[in-house]
């Protein structure tokens, strides 16, 4: 039998862990005092994006920690005033108590929408604040650096260049400046739109194909290229074009179909050979189970702003790594998102890569954040 100071000392023989563990020991009371939120909206001359509300929680000792969720409109910020007062004089530091007593109160609000993104935004305030009360990185507190580097790829919107004319410039942009050798497009977009997301023709087919072959043509089998749905097609159409891709080896078909149907997921996987990513608009990691259970995804996604925050995250990457299938973060929002993500790609040991949205980074978010 191992008792307390046995324990203790076991512990303190790990540098690191040690001095984690006389913080944690020394850290006096601590209550949460306020919580505030800020909506941030494009000005005129700016693009359509980016959209968040970032909510900051502060507490009696000083320490204050900042969350954010997105895309658009004020509805996350007032679900999290609407629950604001059962965060009030907690720990900030109890972190899965807090996420399970707010989930529970979401839920009967329906759980998911702007609940979940509000409850996302408070999750990643919360580690924030813990992570400054420790002085240690978040990617420490989630076990320590599995990976010393992670991949990117980019997402192609708000580009100098248009994606559907000109994706060899930006590739070549991206591997010139950035080292960055993958690339995410939705060439099939306009069709959707054009057929009210119900078919799509054999010529609609070609002229959607138009961008991939040209990056293959140009960079061979040198690039990884995603190929993003928003969810716009019906099972048919999807297999149509799924089995029109199969010659230019996509790194995956992303979000073919609405989300919550594993079983047509499942027979759109028998379809094709091209590996499925599933999972942006998901929220909560009983959704994400029934996903894995399915066997429809080779790659898992999702959105640490949408999906339930860190904490729900990590467990759904645990789960992911459990059935032997790696993650790909979404993080097509502000900065606090991708700051977020990664730490927990820093940290998860089943990474395949993570998204980047690099006009935002030298355009967009200047823009929004100047003065």
């Amino acid at each position: 039998m191992t008792n307390r100071r046995a324990f203790l000392q076991a512990m303190l023989a790990s540098p690191a862990a040690a001095a984690y563990l006389r913080a944690a020991q020394s850290a006096p009371p601590m209550k949460i005092r306020r919580v505030e939120t800020v909506y941030w909206n494009s000005r005129d001359d700016a693009p359509f994006w980016p959209h968040w509300t970032w909510v900051k929680i502060e507490t009696d000792t000083g320490i204050s920690g900042i969350g954010e969720t997105y895309p658009r409109g004020a509805n996350e910020a007032a679900a999290v005033h609407n629950i604001a007062n059962r965060l009030l004089g907690n720990d900030p530091r109890d972190i899965e108590r807090i996420w399970a007593d707010l989930y529970h109160a979401f839920d009967y609000q329906v759980a998911g929408g702007a609940e979940m993104r509000a409850l996302s935004a408070i999750d990643l305030a919360l580690w924030d604040l813990l992570a400054r009360s420790l002085r240690a990185p978040v990617y420490r507190l989630l076990g320590g650096r599995s990976n010393p580097r992670v991949r990117l790829y980019n997402t192609c919107f708000p580009y100098r260049y248009d994606f559907l004319r000109e994706p060899e410039k930006i590739m070549r942009e991206l591997i010139d400046t950035r080292g960055i050798r993958a690339i995410k497009l939705w060439p099939f977009d306009g069709a959707a739109r054009r057929s009210a997301r119900q078919y799509i023709t054999h010529d609609q087919i070609e002229e959607s194909l138009k961008p991939v072959r040209a990056l293959r043509d140009a960079f061979g089998g040198s690039i990884e290229i995603a190929i993003e749905f928003h969810s716009n097609w019906n099972l048919p159409s999807a297999i149509r074009i799924a089995r029109a891709l199969e010659p230019y080896k996509p790194m995956w078909l992303e979000d073919m179909l609405l989300p919550g149907n594993p079983d047509q997921y499942r027979e759109l996987a028998q379809a094709t050979s091209l590996p499925l990513t599933i999972g942006e608009r998901m929220a909560g990691k009983l959704a994400f189970e029934q996903l894995l259970a399915s066997r429809a995804a080779k790659f898992v996604m999702f959105d640490l702003t949408w999906c339930g925050g860190l904490t729900e995250a990590r467990k759904i990457a645990a789960m992911a790594d459990a059935y032997q299938l790696p993650i790909a973060p979404h993080t097509a929002g502000g900065p606090l998102l991708f700051y977020a993500s990664t730490h927990l790609t820093t940290a998860a040991p089943n990474v395949w890569i993570q998204e980047s949205c690099q006009r935002f980074y030298e355009r967009d978010w200047p823009a929004m954040l100047e003065n």
